[in-house]
């Protein structure tokens, strides 16, 4: 059994829009889980019912054995962060890291010895007696983690926590949450909606959409196999053709055109799907998975090109280097090679 399990959650606002549908989650000790999506998927909504902000009107959750459903939010003892860190601003960060341990009325010694050595955990030693006004934005964003995880918390929550960080920032806090979670072995829940950081930080991904997963795996095979439409699209995908089965490994497209691929499906509604970076110029020799386009708009990318290829079968956005350019009007030959294309099911929503 799952450490951490969501079975069948269902949320509605004001009983006229249902906000998550069935939703399904397994999360195994020590792992840290992201969900990833657009806004309005429902990912904080999921994160509000495991804190016990919000309960479900149907299904249940579970942790460790036991059914947290209907325990209110003081008895979870889970850490939280969100985006806007809410710090008290009239409390030095010691303070504020051991306010949690206050409110359960630990032991004066233990308060001491537990908030200095997370203080020493999160690197904020010599920033105890400084209030928040006189720290920036990665300092105060790790004083949150250090109250959140003073407490002990058997699960970290953790609501778009980088978002107010700018660009090079978040790429060293994301390293730091990670480095973290992994020396405390804290089971984790972390909301985002950028994939980059998502996929850098995480063992597991939740990708929502309208209320529901519609994938769960690891970084590595969401990037290189998304197994629906939305996934693919939401993580960079932009070419989808599409196919009809004609045989074991083989496709059809619009212009009779046949694909070798060397995923195989079978019943289902399906698109194949390529990234830009991964189509070629065809060299000649291939007779398979090639479809042949007039280059439309052309815009540059710094190392590369990207062309919108017009085919028979579809618009297809394709990315070259500058070895190779090439102007509006010009007939090109694509390759598509079959370790590349990846079969998708059509989402429902």
């Amino acid at each position: 059994m799952a450490f951490m399990t969501l079975n069948q959650i269902d949320v509605s606002y004001d009983k006229k829009k249902q906000i998550l549908k069935g939703l399904n989650l397994e999360v195994e000790k020590g792992e840290l889980v992201s969900l990833l999506g657009p806004s309005g998927c429902g990912k904080s909504t999921t994160l509000r019912v495991v804190a016990g902000f919000i309960e479900p009107q149907e299904g249940s959750f579970t942790l460790d054995g036991d059914d947290m459903t209907k325990v209110p939010v003081h008895r979870r003892n889970f850490g939280l962060v969100f985006q806007s860190y809410a710090l008290f601003p009239h409390l030095s960060v010691y303070d504020n890291v051991a306010f949690g341990l206050r409110t359960r009325k630990l032991d004066k010694g233990e308060i001491d010895k537990r908030v200095r050595s997370i203080l020493e955990v999160c690197g904020l030693t010599e920033f105890a007696p400084r209030f928040p006004k006189q720290m920036s934005g990665g300092q105060r964003q790790r004083v949150a983690l250090a109250r959140a995880l003073v407490i002990e918390p058997k699960l970290l929550l953790l609501d778009e926590p980088l978002s107010n960080l700018d660009a090079k920032l978040r790429i060293s806090m994301r390293v730091e949450i990670k480095r973290l979670q992994k020396k405390l072995g804290i089971t984790t829940l972390f909301v985002t909606h950028d994939q980059e950081e998502c996929f850098s930080i995480s063992d597991k991904v939740a990708v929502m959409n309208n209320g529901v997963i519609e994938q769960y795996d690891t970084p590595e095979n969401i990037y290189r196999k998304p197994s629906t439409e939305f996934v693919a699209r939401f993580i960079g995908f932009e070419n989808f053709l599409e196919m009809n089965r004609q045989g074991d490994h083989t496709y059809g497209v619009a212009d009779k055109s046949v694909f070798t691929i060397d995923m195989d499906w079978g019943g289902e509604a399906f698109a194949g799907t390529i990234r830009p970076e991964d189509i070629r110029l065809a060299d000649g020799g291939e007779s398979e998975n090639v479809l042949t386009g007039t280059v439309g708009v052309r815009t540059f990318l710094g190392k590369s090109y990207q062309y919108e290829v017009n085919t028979a079968a579809g618009v297809l956005r394709v990315n070259m280097d500058t070895s190779n350019v090439f102007g509006e009007g010009e007939r090109i030959r694509l390759y598509l090679p079959k370790e590349k294309l990846v079969l998708v099911r059509k989402s429902k929503f």
